[in-house]
């Protein structure tokens, strides 16, 4: 059922974002757009379409999915189960920039590796365990993921960061070429974060399958993490954003994407790692100390996460939610104060990420772009969830459900996702369309099961 306040739930974090107008000046906007909460049914005459679809809303204005989540779902894992193979490998795996006929995009031959096959691990383990365990493709696939990081995406076995998960890359390459570094990476460079996500993506596809072949890669990357660490500060985060893999020499002091890392270190401790408690100690002290509190002030080390971009002050918002999403996750066991720290980023990402499109609140990726991409919209939406679910606070709940609503429109008929649901569109990045969005979905699903069938 809906939240019975949801417009009242709606226009408080509204208000708390407009107190916010003197520090971020392009709220103003907002001030134009709020009214659009309260027009009831008229959104539908003057909003024809969301995505791929007639937007539906209810007598409270309200938006509703096109269609319940668990068919959507299932329609898209469908689409993406007739992928065409390309020597081993699902399409969609080996490029980045996917048309909605399953061609790739001839004017886009980069990729982003890591990021887009971590993120397909998440989504399709969770997927898998959310049906029940009985679709052995889901996992042919995720393995397909990670076998494509270890054997087709990682650095040459030498230099400071050897067999290290490449950052950004060519499409179709097999293997990458040891100078494949594209978008906003030179071609040398990785990115230190997104070894860490992929890694930590590595521990569960191994837990999942009992193949210690990812085991021990993850494995190999956490040392190469520690033996590059430095001391965090202010103004510099334990790792910087980019480094050349031969030399170590860093790009960028600030790398917003440090939760992965934490999680890595984490993971391997667990299971009997001691050797990465020290380096994990650090970077926990540098996150609760400086980079969390950070947050309420302006935000500096939040900067920089995207492959494409190198704007040295660009505040993005998949950085702290997905921060949010492990204080929620471990709770007073990573953090005493985990529900005062989540809310802080959330605020945070609140206060300058989000706008209202369509008369929904959404959450866009970063500064430069607040467009409600689907891989920032879905994981704003997940987090939200999971947060409401673990404190029992129905503030942000309206707010989570209206934002996966939203995102669920850029799927289409036949289940091919667009990588957004600002337009009609099929395909586009891999990673807004579908790997770092399905998993958001599952969490949303473990925090409220009913979301999953409401039409």
């Amino acid at each position: 059922m809906r939240e019975s306040d949801p417009i009242v739930s709606q226009l408080q974090i509204q208000l708390k974002r407009l107190e916010a107008v003197k520090k971020v000046p392009r709220l103003i906007g907002l001030l134009a757009t709020l009214p659009c909460l309260l027009l009831g049914p008229a959104l539908a005459a003057e909003t024809n379409t969301i995505g791929n679809h007639p937007a539906i809303y209810d007598a409270n204005g309200m938006l509703r999915p096109w269609t319940s989540w668990r068919e959507a779902l299932d329609r898209e894992m469908k689409w993406y189960a007739r992928c065409p193979m390309e020597k081993g490998y699902p399409r969609f795996v080996v490029l980045t920039f996917m048309n909605g006929d399953y061609t790739p995009n001839a004017k886009r031959p980069d990729m982003i590796p890591a990021m887009q096959q971590a993120t397909g691990i998440f989504s399709y383990l969770k997927y898998f365990a959310w049906t029940g365990r009985q679709n052995t493709q889901l996992l042919t696939f995720a393995r397909s993921m990670g076998d494509y990081v270890i054997k087709e995406a990682s650095t040459p076995d030498t230099g400071k960061y050897p067999r290290f998960p490449r950052s950004t890359g060519k499409a179709f390459a097999l293997p990458q070429a040891p100078d494949c570094g594209c978008q906003a990476d030179r071609p040398y460079e990785i990115e230190p974060d997104k070894g860490g996500l992929a890694a930590y993506a590595l521990v569960l596809l191994g837990e999942e399958t009992k193949d210690d072949t990812y085991l021990n890669y993850a494995l190999q990357v956490a040392k190469t993490l520690a033996a590059n660490m430095v001391e965090g500060n202010a103004s510099r985060s334990p790792w910087p954003f980019r480094a050349d893999y031969r030399s170590g020499e860093g790009r960028g002091d600030v790398s917003a994407n440090m939760s992965y890392i934490l999680r890595l270190f984490d993971k391997l401790i667990a299971r009997g790692h001691g050797e990465f408690r020290a380096p994990r100690d650090k970077l926990w002290h540098w996150m609760k100390n400086l980079q969390i509190p950070n947050a309420a002030k302006d935000g500096m080390l939040w900067v920089q996460f995207h492959e494409d971009y190198e704007m040295l002050t660009n505040r993005n918002s998949w950085s702290p939610m997905n921060t949010a999403r492990y204080l929620i996750e471990q709770k007073e066991k990573l953090d005493p104060d985990w529900q005062r720290d989540a809310k802080t980023l959330i605020e945070f990402t609140v206060a300058h990420f989000t706008t209202i499109r369509s008369g929904v609140p959404v959450c866009g990726e970063q500064d430069d772009d607040t467009e409600p991409w689907g891989g920032a919209l879905s994981n704003y939406g997940g987090v939200l969830a999971t947060y409401s679910a673990a404190t029992g606070d129905r503030q942000y709940k309206a707010l989570a459900r209206q934002a996966l609503d939203y995102c669920l429109y850029q799927i289409d008929d036949d289940g091919c996702p667009g990588q957004t649901a600002l337009y009609r569109k099929r395909g586009g990045w891999q990673e807004d369309a579908h790997t770092d969005v399905v998993h958001n979905y599952m969490d949303a699903i473990a925090a409220f099961p009913e979301w999953a069938d409401v039409k």
